[in-house]
């Protein structure tokens, strides 16, 4: 929840004009849902993929305040953020409810982005791969293997974002081949082909590390997007 029309454009510019030197790698923003329609704009005849941070249930109905699939969908949105951290921490959004947004994200034709991780107390009591079991397996169960063809992950560790922490590359390598193990015991062929992100404040100066890491596909990027410089540099860390 950041800036003004003025500076998600020119941030979406800046990415834009930039993108070109990385022409082998997909770059995809999720703006707030205010900020949609100009960024949108800004992106016409880019490469760069475009999505919302979050939906609700259902196509339409009396629910104020709320966006739909349907209504991203109809802004051009091709991704949607599903269970993020903070929904989980400060809306306090449960397993039942993630599973049903995920269901509804793929019910709208859009791909959904699902964020599981632990807290640091959940760390520091050796429940880091149960917390993450439980987060994934209830979306499976409720929606299915075959539709993580079309999914991606990203492993957030709540304890790693704005705290001073930092995950290692080879703590964050654990976690997220332990994720694709998940996957791979339900769908072989799927686990070893989908994307896990990593979203523990990535950033220009730890991006290559993580990225070297065989099972990190890329970057759930938070403070570092707010900044055309740091954003583009983290995809330089990708060669």
């Amino acid at each position: 929840m950041h800036g003004s029309l003025d500076q998600a454009k020119m941030l979406a510019y800046g990415i834009q004009q930039g993108a070109s030197l990385y022409p082998n790698i997909d770059i995809l923003l999720l703006p707030s849902f205010v900020h949609l329609p100009i960024v949108r704009e800004t992106l016409s005849y880019s490469p760069i993929l475009y999505g919302a941070q979050n939906l609700y249930l259902g196509a339409q109905g009396a629910f104020t305040g709320e966006v739909s699939g349907a209504m991203l969908k109809d802004l051009g949105c091709q991704f949607v953020l599903v269970g993020h951290s903070e929904r989980r921490a400060i809306f306090h959004e449960d397993l039942a409810l993630i599973a049903a947004k995920f269901n509804a994200v793929v019910e709208a034709g859009l791909i959904p982005i699902l964020c599981v991780g632990e807290t640091r107390e959940q760390r520091e009591s050796g429940e880091t791969e149960e917390v993450i079991r439980e987060q994934l397996e209830s979306v499976i169960s409720s929606s299915g293997i075959e539709v993580f063809r079309h999914a991606v992950i990203a492993y957030e560790p709540v304890w790693a974002i704005g705290t001073g922490l930092t995950a290692t590359p080879e703590q964050a390598q654990a976690v997220h081949a332990f994720i694709r193990h998940l996957v791979i015991k339900n769908n072989v062929d799927i686990g070893k082909t989908i994307r896990i992100l990593y979203g523990g404040s990535m950033k220009a100066e730890n991006a290559a590390s993580l990225l070297a890491m065989p099972d990190i596909d890329g970057g759930l990027v938070g403070g570092a997007s707010l900044e055309v410089n740091h954003f583009l540099a983290i995809c330089a860390a990708t060669k």
